[in-house]
């Protein structure tokens, strides 16, 4: 049998359900000093493209598959770079990620941890730096939080006519990345699995008829504009302490995250803080589609170019899954793979 064409030595997590592929060995090297340049010329490098097609589609990825490549960081001030991919490029944020990669780091042995307390992983990712926050007792690893990146509201009460004629209104925040953010009943419709086809089609349509309204080119860094997913949430339960919230994020060209979404989590911490419901000392209780729990608080209030934002922790756990090799084999009729969605 001839050897393969390709092999790609990846270790999976999930986090709250949602996967995360890391590959960290023989990638190419990208032009930039830092990780936003090197995502900017990350499409147009073929070797890295077949690295992610390989992973992401079918028959070895699929539809909703998430990963990422590391890479060197921006300065000496953090440990290593992280460029994000899904299965339709690469994102600027993704909090589910970030909590995956302190897992490993620690299992890893990228960072030396205390066993018996907290030990930080600092990253660099396309939206700024990150520290991903492990605590560990008896060298077990119990918690890991992230403190996110500035997260600020853009909008609210965005006006949008859906295909179906109904009129609804949405808010924009940054989290890392743009979300937009709706209230299920609004669009008619509830977090019930068996939605999940209609949440999949509002999430894709409120996105798409958002790509070209004004609130989503705000940033002064254009490699950050744009809505990269949708919030569909629901009202749990509110008290002097807490607000529960459940979600589904519906993210890139119709992507299900499955875990209540780290940086939609720090978007949906900055709005609530805006609107005066979510202050100091309280807690966000984020639950996803699938039951899976994270929960977030604003660290600290800040102003940043005359903009009021947080800066959001958010915690949650990540498990490893496999250690795997992906290979591809000259027969192979399907080289790229192939999305069915």
């Amino acid at each position: 049998m001839p050897g393969p064409l390709a092999s790609v030595s990846a270790t999976d997590y999930h986090t709250a359900g949602e996967p995360f592929r890391i590959v960290s060995k023989n990638l190419p090297s990208l032009l930039g000093r830092t990780v936003l340049d090197k995502r900017a010329h990350a499409l147009a490098n073929e070797k890295l493209e077949a690295i992610r097609k390989l992973l992401v589609n079918e028959p070895r990825g699929h539809a909703d598959m998430y990963g990422g490549f590391i890479v060197e960081p921006n300065d000496e001030g953090a440990h290593f770079g992280v460029l994000f991919w899904h299965g339709d490029g690469y994102s600027t944020a993704c909090g589910h990620g970030t909590i995956a990669l302190g897992a490993w780091a620690i299992d890893a042995g990228i960072v030396p941890a205390n066993p018996d307390g907290d030990t930080t992983v600092t990253i660099d990712v396309p939206s700024g730096r990150v520290h991903a926050l492990v605590k560990q007792k008896e060298g077990i690893i119990r918690e890991i939080s992230f403190k996110n990146v500035f997260s600020h509201v853009v909008a609210t009460e965005v006006p949008i006519t859906l295909d179906s004629g109904r009129e609804i209104t949405v808010d924009i925040a940054y989290g890392g990345a743009n979300y937009a953010s709706v209230a299920a009943a609004t669009i008619g419709t509830s977090l019930d699995p068996k939605n999940l086809d209609e949440l999949i089609r509002a999430g894709r349509e409120i996105k798409q008829k958002l790509q070209l309204a004004p609130e989503s080119h705000s940033h002064a860094d254009e490699r950050l504009n744009g809505i990269y997913g949708t919030i569909i949430y629901e009202e749990v339960a509110a008290s002097a302490t807490e607000i529960h919230q459940k979600n589904v994020t519906i993210y890139a060209d119709g992507r299900v995250d499955r875990s209540p979404c780290g940086s939609g989590t720090a978007a949906r911490i900055a709005q609530l803080e805006s609107m005066g419901s979510l202050k100091m000392g309280m807690a966000l209780t984020h639950d996803s589609i699938v039951g899976t729990r994270f929960r977030g608080y604003i660290e600290s209030l800040h102003t940043e170019a005359s903009q009021r934002g947080v800066f959001p922790v958010i915690s949650g756990l990540a498990s490893k899954t496999s250690d795997s090799v992906f290979q591809l084999f000259p027969d192979d009729e399907l080289p790229e793979g192939f999305s069915l969605r």
